[in-house]
């Protein structure tokens, strides 16, 4: 396959999908169905025009046929009154006429023909557009409650493009909520430690920097004498607690050996 094929293949095949994509069904039924309304509409014009052409012919022959009549009543009177010259006349005439009548009635007879052949065929194109605009109104109301059936359900699965970029949009701002969050718990530290300086509250030297910062000592030092003080008074009842318990434990241990030294004794004065 040569180059210049390939090409025009692709190019066939990229634009059929693309005109697939765009096709609407709806708008491809309501423009065949507004083709076969002006297909009607010419039949039934032809049909008109035939009925037009057949009362014209008609009309002609009924002036013929009166002139015919015409002609061979005064033939009769010619003859009547022994004129047999303009009798002949006359009769030329007629026949001449009658010729023309002739033709006139095979015009007709071809013109009625043709007539009721278009009106069977606008009656039967009559039926089919009837039928085609019934199928088409419950084709389209089905393929628009399929499409809207379909709209849904990608509403509700979150396919769409309009939710996804819903989402997304969502996603965004809680990215940059957090992020200024963020920033503000760092800028918050930041002033706390004294990195920056708060302009709106008044600026802060460096010794009252300090100062701040002895304080904190200062609390931190007393916190930790507190604790050695309450460290200090539990020793103490610590050491008494346990040398009340030591003197109650050598108590017990003497009462028992002097209960086992009076066992024996009782045995041997039995």
């Amino acid at each position: 396959m040569s180059v210049m094929k390939r090409v025009s293949l692709i190019f066939r095949a990229k634009a059929n999908k693309a005109l697939d994509r765009m096709e609407d069904p709806r708008e491809t039924l309501d423009y065949s169905y507004q083709q076969q309304v002006e297909m009607l509409t010419r039949v039934r014009r032809g049909v008109a025009d035939v009925a037009t052409s057949r009362k014209r012919v008609e009309l002609q022959m009924n002036s013929l046929q009166k002139e015919v009549t015409r002609r061979e009543n005064q033939a009769r009177d010619a003859l009547a009154k022994g004129r047999e010259d303009l009798a002949r006349a006359a009769l030329q005439s007629k026949v001449s006429l009658q010729s023309q009548l002739d033709d006139l009635q095979g015009q007709y007879a071809s013109l009625q023909e043709q007539e009721e052949k278009l009106t069977l065929a606008s009656q039967r194109l009559q039926a089919k557009v009837d039928a085609f605009r019934t199928k088409k109104e419950t084709i389209k109301a089905t393929y628009t409650a399929a499409e809207a059936q379909t709209r849904i359900n990608e509403a509700f699965s979150g396919i769409s493009e309009e939710m996804g970029d819903v989402g997304l949009a969502i996603q965004r701002a809680e990215d940059k909520t957090a992020q200024m969050q963020a920033r503000a718990g760092a800028i918050d530290e930041l002033l706390a430690s004294g990195a920056l300086e708060d302009h709106v509250g008044g600026t802060q030297d460096a010794i009252q920097a300090e100062l701040d910062r002895m304080g904190a000592g200062n609390e931190i030092e007393s916190e930790l004498a507190r604790m050695k003080g309450e460290l200090a008074a539990g020793a103490p009842r610590q050491i008494e607690a346990n040398g009340d318990a030591g003197a109650a434990d050598s108590a017990g241990s003497a009462g028992s050996a002097g209960a086992q030294a009076e066992r024996p004794q009782a045995g041997d004065g039995s």
